[in-house]
Parts: C-alpha cells; structure tokens; sequence
C-alpha cells in the first residue's frame, strides 16, 4: 500500500467513463416472511417497500458517477415500461449522460429480486439475449469515445457486445489512445484481444480455463492461461470473492490482493464497483498494480451494503486513509450518508442505537458510557456537537479539540460504529432521521429529561441510562490543566 491510493479519487473528478454494455433495471422488492403459503410450501412475502435502479452496465455508470466522475452510457432498452423507468433515472442522476438505442421488439432487460431481512428469496428475470442494433450502438459509442478518458466494456450476455460491437469498439478505443476495462461474461476471453485489462470472476475464469481450484497458484495458472488466450490484453484481474484478487500483468509477477470487507452482506453489483473504480484509477494515471488495490477496497466496501449499492469517492478515500493507518475516519458521516448506513444496517436486522455528546477531552467515563451503550446494540451512531455548538453550550473557550479531532477520536473505537455531526442545540433531529431502536444517556439524566425519549418510546424504542463513573468531568479536567 502507498500514499497514493488516499490521493487518487481525487483525481476521478475531471475524468470521463464511456460505458458500453448491457443495461438493465434492477428492482427490489422487501418484506417480512412470517407464513408459509397454505397453496403451496412456498413462504409468503408481505411486501413493505419496493425500489428500482440502474443494473448491469447502468450501475456501472452509476458507480462512476458516484465516484465523483462523469459517465456516459451506451446501451439498448426496449420500447417498455421498464425502459422509460431507466431513462427517467438517468436523466436525474447527476454526473451520468446516456445514449439508449431503442429496439421495439425486445424487452428491456428486468431483474427483481424479491429479500426478507438479509436474504434474497426469490429473483425473477425477464429478458431478450437476441443481438441488438449492432451498428447504431457503435455509431453512438464512436460518436462519444473523442471526449473520454477511459472505457468499460459491461458484458451481461443480453445481446449488446457481440462479438462484431466488442471488436469494433476495442479497435477504436486503442485506436484513439483509450485504455479499455472489460468485465466478461463469454466463456471465449480471446474476443476481448487488445483490451487493457479483463475482469473475469472466479466462475467465469474456470469456464473460459479449465482451471477450477481457488488457491494463489491456480489463479497465478488461470491469469496466465488468459493472457495466452489474447496476446493483444494487458492484464487480467481474477476476482475471487473471500480469497481476494489476483493481477496478472504481462511480463510482471502475479500479485495477490486479500479480501478487504469487514462484512459481506449482498455481493449483488460489487463486480460492477470493481470496474468503475478500475477504469478511473487507470484514467488517472494509476499504475495497473495500484488501480486493482483500489478496486479491491471498493469491492470491500460495496458487499456490506444493502442491494446493488454505490461508493462515493469520500467512503473510498477514507478506506485508503484507513488501510494506511487512520482507521476512524471511515465511520464519519454526514447526515444523509449516515441515514443510508443505517437503513442498510436495520435491512439486516441489526439493533441501532444512539447517544450523544461534546466529547471534547476523551475520558474514562466517556470510555465507559460508550461501552454501555454498544453493550445495548448491535450498532451504535454517536452524535458529536459541532464546534459552534459547543461554544453555544459550553462557553467561548471550548471546545479544546476541533470538531474533526473529536471525531477521529470517537471512530477509533472499537465501541463507536458512526460519527455524525451536529450544529443544533440538541441531537433531536438526528434521532427523528435515524429512529434508534435504543437511546443512551448517562444516569445524570432521567427518562423524561433525555432530549428525544418520547419520540423513541413513542415507536417502541428504549431509553438506557448508563453508569456514570464518578470524578469524571471534561470541565474539571480542563480546569486542573489550567490550574
């Protein structure tokens, strides 16, 4: 790992991904499974929410939109519901531009995925794999490629890369000077020729390989197998779910990249991460080596999400921070992103809990109340008073330490799983977004004296006093240092 992993997205602000591939929508359908039917041994899902997003290729686009960068995105829809969903969305997405060529006779590309607490029960495809407009989707691709930086090819097997579009898109790509990332799904690697790098999965490896074992020196085996295969590619990246990555480079050692996820929650889209950050870390001048080492962490980042999720360019620099030695920073969020976290979290079941605090000087007492309030959560948000908000409160000699100090502090712990910062006088709006399943405060207070208990009792939540630990004061302690 070096330095210039953290410095990179910011680099992806000013570039351009052209994105061709096969688009589609994903939908997600959430809901309790308490009954089996009585029509058949099938559980009943009662539906509590539905949402729909940009799938194969879009998300795609849509991570490298997230990633703070501009995405233009080439596809095929059908004349359908489904396809006036999917430029609805993309004409609201900020950072993404598209050119849909649209067939009449086929169907826009569908995937619904029906999921109860963590897991997936049922997913449901409609689909057409027939060729598509090969020469209109080219037409559209040539037209685009002068003002990228970078492209992606997105294979799905849904008809848009044939082996005609593949060839003519990569022959014209290298032919401007554009490196090319391909995530595959032919078992014929050899059609991606001249490509800069292949990003097959550990499944797709072994069909187009032969070569079924997941171990360092079968993937070093595979990488190479590959390489042969297309004497024109560059490199070959091998995505090995929990074993990690390996790089394979021509005329370089392999390198092997460990997992880097803290927990896997849904690997639906984390592929598509992958080649977003890949192509971006290439377009700003990374070094193959180093673009797979932030596509890794993005790929980590992504399964412990809920559904086909996005990484911002702020969660990935602060996982680069962290894997060289700043390990709170991850858990800083502002209020919107931290609202997500938290909805991801409760998707899955998980028990949130919340308090509050200046927390200027970190003391043993603040140690011990963090303690006690994870002990009563699976997952505990802190909300850290803005430095305005504690001069309000405090005086104008506090606080001792900047809002952002204090924060990197709280995150350091092992007990403090979210940071967010607030500038009013008490955490009540926060409580209102997040809607904690445990609120905690010190046993200085009472039930009804803590700000937001009524709301958080009046959805069935809980009000935890902690233990305080006695002579442990920020105010004392700052006056004897004066003293």
């Amino acid at each position: 790992m070096n330095d210039t992993l953290a410095h990179l997205p910011r680099a992806f602000a000013d570039k351009t991904v052209l994105v061709l591939g096969d688009v589609m929508l994903d939908r997600f359908i959430y809901g309790a499974v308490d009954r089996i039917s009585p029509e058949a041994p099938v559980p009943v899902i009662a539906v509590e929410k539905e949402t729909a997003m940009l799938g194969g290729a879009g998300n795609v686009a849509r991570n490298v939109a997230a990633l703070g960068a501009k995405a233009v995105l080439i596809g095929l829809v059908g004349q359908d519901e489904a396809g006036a969903a999917l430029r609805g969305m993309i004409d609201v997405e900020h950072g993404l531009d598209a050119e849909l060529v649209t067939d009449a006779v086929r169907r826009t590309t569908e995937k619904v995925r029906y999921i109860s607490g963590a897991h997936q029960m049922l997913r449901v495809d409609r689909e057409d794999r027939g060729p598509g407009d090969g020469a209109a989707l080219l037409a559209a691709f040539k037209a685009r490629l002068p003002a990228a930086d970078v492209v992606v090819l997105s294979d799905y097997a849904k008809g848009v890369l044939t082996p005609e579009v593949v060839r003519g898109a990569i022959d014209a790509a290298r032919a401007a000077g554009k490196p090319v990332i391909v995530d595959p799904k032919s078992r014929d690697f050899a059609r991606y020729d001249g490509a800069t790098l292949i990003k097959p999965n550990r499944k797709e490896a072994a069909e187009a390989t032969g070569v079924v074992d997941n171990s360092d020196e079968a993937s070093e085996e595979a990488g190479a197998a590959i390489l042969a295969m297309a004497p024109g590619l560059e490199a070959a990246l091998i995505t090995r779910g929990g074993a990690g990555m390996t790089l394979s480079v021509r005329g370089q050692p392999h390198v092997h990249l460990p997992a880097t996820a803290v927990e896997v929650f849904d690997v639906s889209g984390a592929g598509d991460t992958v080649a977003a950050t890949l192509a971006l870390a290439v377009a700003a001048g990374a070094s193959l080596a180093d673009a797979a080492h932030l596509a890794n962490l993005a790929g980590g980042l992504v399964v412990a999400k809920l559904g086909t999720d996005v990484v911002t360019a702020a969660e990935l620099t602060a996982r680069a921070g962290s894997a060289q030695g700043e390990p709170g920073e991850i858990k800083i969020a502002d209020r919107d992103h931290a609202v997500e976290i938290v909805e991801g979290w409760r998707a899955r079941g998980l028990k949130v809990g919340f308090t509050n605090g200046c927390f200027d000087l970190l003391h043993p007492g603040h140690v011990s109340l963090l303690s006690q309030a994870k002990a009563a959560c699976d997952r505990l948000i802190v909300g850290l008073n803005t430095d305005a908000s504690v001069s309000k409160l405090k005086g104008p000699t506090r606080p001792v330490q900047k809002e952002q100090g204090r924060a990197t502090v709280l995150a350091s712990l092992s007990s403090v799983d979210l940071v967010v910062l607030f500038d009013e006088d008490t955490p009540l709006t926060l409580i209102k977004a997040f809607r904690p399943d445990v609120l905690v405060k010190g046993a200085d207070y009472t039930v009804e004296t803590v700000v937001g208990s009524d709301v958080v009792l009046g959805y069935g939540g809980k009000v935890v006093l902690a233990e305080l630990k006695q002579g442990q004061s920020t105010t004392n302690l700052i006056a004897r240092m004066n003293s």
